[in-house]
């Protein structure tokens, strides 16, 4: 059985690399280029006609895969749809260092700049989803993207129907056959707020959960603000350091 390329299903989830090979080498439906599927076209039709990434941050979408979960619900996250298409995996890291150094600096959270797409390709190891495993042994890039689907899921609007939906949409995407099984299991199992917690083994790791979780996540919806309140104490992070964390998200 072939692994997971972890970062590759992350990287989807975020928005990058949002073209991927089919079996077949006709031209897709859209505009897509012979050989190439058309996610974005996808994720556009999910979101119910929002153009390109612009269009997709407009509504509150980091892009890729994440804008199959969320769905049509209002968010504002500005820009961060396009910095998170350009840096990928490596830009929640960027984003969790420059919330920690904000943090330890002592500054508020409105005087720390918002990480940029050049910051990815210089953040420290340590921050790197790919640094070290998830509690589970697994993978972290695997338990961030069971994070953002359990988040997806924290006010009940993924029912049996929408979960149909989705389903249909990533059995397009591209996926090879690991990767997709392992969306559809996420997708169909009953996660808690503690087993989502429970995948952090670092200080860091707890801040990048944390991170993606609110990327799937209105907190002006009280089930979802219950949510994200609830886990960053699962995970154990300081107020101060929860306030630099939304500031890297909340950017208009």
């Amino acid at each position: 059985m072939r692994m997971i390329n972890a970062q590759s299903l992350l990287d989807r989830f975020l928005g990058q690399g949002m073209t991927a090979q089919p079996p077949s080498s006709q031209s897709q439906a859209g505009g897509a280029p012979a050989g190439q599927i058309d996610l974005a076209g996808a994720a556009r039709q999910a979101l119910g006609g929002a153009g390109g990434l612009g269009g997709l941050a407009a509504s509150g979408v980091a892009g890729g895969l994440l804008g199959l979960l969320v769905g049509g619900k209002k968010k504002s996250m500005g820009g961060l749809g396009g910095v998170l298409s350009h840096g990928g995996a490596a830009m929640i890291g960027a984003l969790a260092s420059q919330a920690f150094q904000g943090w330890q600096k002592g500054q508020a959270p409105a005087q720390t700049p918002v990480a940029q797409p050049p910051q990815a390709t210089q953040v420290e190891q340590r921050y790197l989803p790919a640094a070290a495993p998830a509690a589970n042994g697994q993978p972290f890039e695997l338990a961030l993207v069971r994070a953002m689907i359990g988040a997806a899921k924290a006010d009940g609007h993924i029912d049996a129907e929408e979960q149909d939906r989705i389903f249909a949409r990533v059995n397009e995407a591209g996926l090879d056959p690991e990767s997709k099984a392992f969306v559809f299991d996420a997708l169909a199992a009953q996660v808690s707020v503690s087993d989502i917690a429970a995948l952090a083994t670092t200080p860091e790791q707890a801040a990048e959960i944390y991170l993606v979780s609110r990327l799937a996540i209105d907190p002006d919806r009280p089930a979802e603000l219950a949510y994200l309140q609830a886990l960053a104490h699962r995970l154990k992070l300081p107020d101060d350091l929860v306030a630099h964390l939304n500031r890297q998200i909340e950017i208009s």
